[in-house]
């Protein structure tokens, strides 16, 4: 179980820090981009053969995989800028490693040390939960978790640019050159978060997750390669579930586990992570279908014979509408939640994707299914980190989120090895070489829009916010800003600290016990009063109360892990004692 070790987090954030957190997840997205315009030759490039070239791509992906989740968790315990900082100071030395050599080795040595900027997401999304007034939260954190499509967007054409008129090498010069400008504007303008996790690393659960993606993920990357039902393929799947399943009961048993598989069993966290990997799927998708598209040639009778920078512009345009969806999922979902956020997004993805079905004749065609895609997959993202940060106490929001980022990958994993099963499948042979159909690419999009629909039952499933739980709080106009936070705890105790007479009582230390003695949570009072404690799970509890001069109060109460937090006044003795 995780626990705060501070009072209340500090929320003293300048105007720069949003866009500084945002520019690092962007990086982290160029770094993901930046090989797709050279794919295709990366067997000459490497004097290699194509299959094992594609381990150049598939190494990030698992480095990423399995950093996302670990490093959101040491962002917990020992500080989330600090993990931030590291995690773009390894991508940098990943990239000058790839810039210097034309070795398959190291290059797959270097991407793999890039792979660990990904852990930047969710580390980005929990500085701002622990530092942002609740006003500015919600249009933040969308920015940040768009950051990847904004990043993978704009990366796309200036990838293009650079391969078509420079050395390719080039590429990882401006990769580390940009994490070096990310590292300095974090020390420059991001402050560290107080917020911490008590307990220690776990470094066996770390070991365990490890193994468990690989395995699933080797399998699902080079299944097409190995073929899907080799011994291999199916050996590395069933080995994956058997330390799966054993990382789960092990994890289970810890005081501070790596992942609290308690939380992450909750609906609302559950059902998000399950959406999340949907999404993951439609997005990479039209990534993988547009470029294609745009890129064979006209003599085909339906490629669109566009130049490798010309089609980057057109699917550009997917990045920078998930920058612009930002603002307008803040009002959305502060009028009406972040569970119908999602649905209003998963039901544009799904008329982009149905629309797109019969937008592939012309490149300007392509332009508007990338703007409806990003809309809707933008207003997805977004999302997805505030529902999460409503289910998790604030020490786990780290962790949390970078198991919500770990979920996305997961999602477009399967999204390149299923997609490129269907094109390879589907594929005409022209003098040797196999060239996708357009039968290929309607069936793609159709799949999309099937992973889409499952998304949407798994949104509906989602619990809904209850604006009267809010609203029957006590708000004065001194306070909301207090109060607000008591809008985001789900499961927890929430009320007033009072004097005997009944007077509020400022800055009292309320603090939260579970059943077996540890400290599950803590916080001060605010200037009239109140208080709000998310519970990681429900059963009994103790709530002690103590403020200078004032007596000590210990209540006994129990949470029956509800949607609701529980309405509790905290009343001090009145004796006082010398403060």
């Amino acid at each position: 179980m995780t626990h705060t070790t501070t009072d209340e987090p500090s929320r003293s954030a300048s105007g720069a820090t949003v866009p500084v957190l945002a520019f690092a997840g962007i990086v982290v997205a160029v770094m993901q981009t930046l090989l797709v315009p050279v794919i295709k030759d990366l067997p000459q490039l490497l004097d290699t053969s194509p299959s094992n070239a594609t381990w150049v791509l598939t190494s990030t992906l698992l480095s990423g995989a399995v950093a996302t989740p670990i490093m959101g968790r040491l962002g917990d315990l020992y500080g989330k800028r600090r993990m931030l900082v590291l995690s773009l100071a390894v991508m940098v030395v990943g990239a000058l490693v790839s810039a210097f050599t034309d070795a398959l080795l190291p290059m797959i040595a270097g991407r793999t040390l890039q792979g660990f900027a990904m852990g930047a997401i969710p580390l980005g999304i929990g500085l701002m939960r622990d530092m942002l007034p609740r006003e500015r939260l919600g249009s933040a954190m969308a920015l940040m978790s768009s950051s990847i499509g904004v990043g993978g967007g704009l990366a796309l054409p200036a990838a293009a640019l650079v391969a078509q008129h420079a050395d390719w090498h080039a590429l990882f010069y401006g990769a580390a050159g940009l994490g070096v400008a990310a590292i300095a504007l974090t020390f420059l303008v991001v402050p560290e978060s107080p917020l911490r996790a008590k307990g220690s690393f776990d470094l066996p659960g770390a070991l365990g997750l490890s193994a468990g993606l690989v395995l699933l993920l080797l399998p699902i990357t080079k299944g097409s390669d190995w073929g899907w039902s080799s011994a291999t393929t199916l050996g590395l799947f069933a080995a994956a579930v058997v330390v799966l399943v054993l990382w789960g009961l092990m994890e289970l048993r810890l005081k501070a586990p790596l992942v609290d598989l308690r939380t992450t069993a909750r609906r609302e966290v559950l059902l998000t992570n399950l959406a999340s990997i949907m999404v993951g799927v439609s997005f990479y998708v039209v990534s993988l279908v547009l470029p294609q598209l745009l890129q064979l040639p006209s003599a085909t009778g339906y490629g669109l014979g566009q130049s490798m920078v010309v089609a980057g512009l057109c699917v550009a345009p997917l990045g920078l509408t998930m920058m612009f969806t930002a603002p307008v999922y803040a009002r959305l979902s502060a009028r009406y939640g972040p569970r119908t956020t999602l649905i209003i997004g998963l039901l544009v993805i799904a008329i982009g994707y149905a629309g797109g079905l019969g937008l592939m004749d012309a490149a300007w065609q392509t332009v508007i299914t990338s703007v409806m895609l990003g809309a809707g997959i933008g207003l997805a993202y977004s999302s997805l980190p505030a529902l999460i940060v409503g289910a998790v106490p604030a020490s786990e929001t780290g962790a949390a989120n970078g198991l919500n980022t770990l979920m996305r990958s997961i999602g477009t994993s399967v999204s390149s090895a299923v997609i490129g099963m269907v094109l390879a499948n589907t594929a005409n042979d022209v003098g040797g070489v196999a060239v996708p159909t357009m039968h290929g690419f309607r069936v793609s999009f159709l799949i999309a829009t099937a992973a889409v629909a499952v998304g949407l039952v798994m949104a509906f499933f989602l619990p809904r916010r209850r604006p009267a739980a809010t609203t029957q709080l006590r708000a004065s106009s001194e306070e909301d800003a207090n109060l607000a936070r008591a809008e985001e705890v789900l499961r927890g105790f929430q009320g007033r600290v009072l004097a005997a007479d009944g007077a509020p009582v400022a800055r009292a230390k309320v603090t939260l016990i579970d059943r077996h003695g540890r400290q599950a949570g803590a916080t001060l009072s605010a200037e009239d009063g109140s208080y709000a404690l998310a519970v990681p799970s429900e059963g009994p509890y103790v709530l002690a109360a103590r403020a200078p001069g004032h007596g000590p109060l210990a209540h006994a109460a129990t949470h029956e892990g509800d949607d609701r937090p529980v309405d509790l006044d905290l009343s001090l003795p009145g004796e006082t004692v010398p403060a």
